[in-house]
């Protein structure tokens, strides 16, 4: 029986070393957790596209702007041919004409963005050779056609200044989101970063339990070899053996495989080899509740995106007190128009053209569309109004629920020490028993489990703190570490 587990211990310890020798190596990266965060920032997806949607609404705004300043085109017809026949009602008889032209059009146009008017400057040159069968003339001549026109909206919303204020709206939201997400990656690495931490310190104390159960398996050997201990007990000694080693080899592979997930996360090439270098160090902190809360209502980026819908649900009513309205429009053009057989002599006799127009829109009856689209947006609004209450009371809720679990964890961290001292008292006592023959084998194997599981549970005690700190953190926007607050990033770096 002993000759055959040595045999398979052997063969199981030969295979495991071949593996690890197969598989490639790399040179293994220390990697703290704000160098972490600095490779998801640029590298993880959902930063990405997160990225794309400000650099979009910045650009839609980018674009507005532009076209509130003057618009300069030019249009060029360069030539121009047409004969046509046709019945002319003025002299009662077919007519035949033969027209040969070439024109240009340049035109500055400027938005008011106060009054929601345009005033536009266009200027017509062309050049003009026409034949009619009527009176079998051909007219030939420079034409230059200049006026000056305004097109002013009346009595009705100003449409460049809600558009221009919506995309302006659209941006802050696309950066408060991205300054969301950023917070919100921050917290998704932090857990992964100690998770793989706690996978780490998971293999460290199978290792040391391994380490251990190998010195205890070497006094059991020797007593049972010098005579002093039944063989039962070597048997017992090679189980647990057996047992603490495969509980180590399991360690290892959990922990390559939650580096392999964090590496997914943050954006890193699954073949560089990391090791997580944390800082657990954990000063209690003393946190005020209603300075916690009021620093949550006052700073909370959630908070602004609900009173965003507000302001954009309230444009939506006025487009929608627009609908079927009684608006008007007046149009005023002055110019000044020539022509000449001679290039030069287009304004010897120029003649001035005006024109005001006015039209209006008179509603009559839309059978209560428009008063019914009305309170359908006021609904709106007002569900917008409870959904800002609700965000206000969401806060308030959360940090009073993290404040509770941060005093709560403060008290396990010092029961947790405290267990790993009594444990390792514990083992290291039992140890000598064992040593003396007055404990088995098994009886010592439970105290080293005991030991192992105290040391976890301590270690996760203080991540669960420190990651509840950073919730904190979050939740409020202020850093009760550093006793400062939380600037979020709204804008991209370059």
């Amino acid at each position: 029986m002993k000759k055959s587990f040595k045999t398979g211990y052997g063969i199981v310890l030969s295979g495991f070393l071949l593996i690890f020798n197969i598989l490639p190596s790399f040179p293994q990266e220390g990697l703290t957790l704000d160098e972490a965060l600095k490779i998801a920032e640029s590298n993880s997806p959902s930063m990405k596209k997160v990225r794309l949607n400000l650099v979009r609404s910045q650009e839609n705004l980018n674009a507005q702007n532009a076209a509130l300043k003057s618009q300069f085109s030019l249009s060029i017809n360069p030539i121009g041919y047409s004969q046509i026949r046709a019945f002319n009602d003025l002299i009662s008889k077919w007519n035949s004409t033969r027209t040969t032209e070439s024109f240009g059009l340049f035109t500055i146009s400027q938005p008011i963005v106060l009054t929601d008017a345009r005033v536009s400057l266009v200027n017509r040159f062309g050049y003009k050779d026409s034949y009619s069968e009527y009176t079998d003339l051909t007219t030939k001549g420079f034409s230059n056609d200049l006026s000056l026109n305004l097109e002013q909206p009346l009595f009705t919303y100003n449409r460049t200044k809600l558009q221009l204020k919506e995309l302006q709206l659209a941006l802050e939201n696309a950066q408060l989101n991205y300054a969301i997400q950023l917070l919100s990656l921050e917290n998704y690495v932090t857990q992964a970063f100690y998770y793989v931490y706690q996978q780490q310190q998971g293999l460290d104390i199978a290792s040391q339990a391994y380490q251990n159960m190998q010195q205890s398996y070497e006094i059991i050997k020797n007593k049972v070899e010098a005579g002093i201990s039944a063989r039962e007990e070597m048997f017992q000694a090679e189980l647990n053996l057996a047992t603490t080693k495969s509980d180590f080899e399991n360690k290892q592979v959990t922990l390559e495989n939650a580096k392999d997930d964090f590496k997914l996360l943050i954006g890193m090439s699954l073949f560089d080899d990391i090791m997580v270098l944390p800082n657990i160090t954990v000063d209690t902190v003393q946190i005020d509740i209603a300075f916690a809360i009021e620093k949550g209502l006052a700073s909370r980026m959630e908070i602004r995106q609900r009173q965003i819908s507000i302001e954009t649900s309230e444009f939506d009513l006025i487009q929608t007190k627009a609908l079927n309205e009684f608006k008007g429009s007046l149009g005023l053009s002055v110019g000044l128009f020539g022509d000449n057989e001679k290039f030069g002599n287009v304004y010897d006799n120029p003649t001035d053209n005006e024109s005001v127009s006015l039209s209006l829109t008179i509603p009559l009856w839309d059978w209560g569309e428009r008063k019914s689209r009305i309170k359908a947006t006021e609904a709106s609004i007002e569900t917008e109004n409870i959904n800002l209450e609700e965000e206000k009371n969401n806060i308030t809720l959360d940090i009073r629920k993290v404040y509770r679990n941060l005093l709560n964890l403060q008290n396990q961290i010092g029961i947790a020490k405290q267990n790993v001292t009594n444990a390792q008292l514990t083992y290291d006592l039992n140890l000598e028993k064992y040593k003396n023959g007055d404990l088995t084998g098994m009886d010592l194997n439970i105290f080293q489990n005991q030991l192992s599981e105290k040391q976890l549970s301590y270690t996760n005690s203080l991540i669960s703190y420190k990651l509840e700190l950073l919730n904190l953190k979050i939740k409020t926007l202020y850093d009760f570490e550093k006793k400062v607050p939380v600037t979020p990033v709204t804008t991209i770096k370059e």
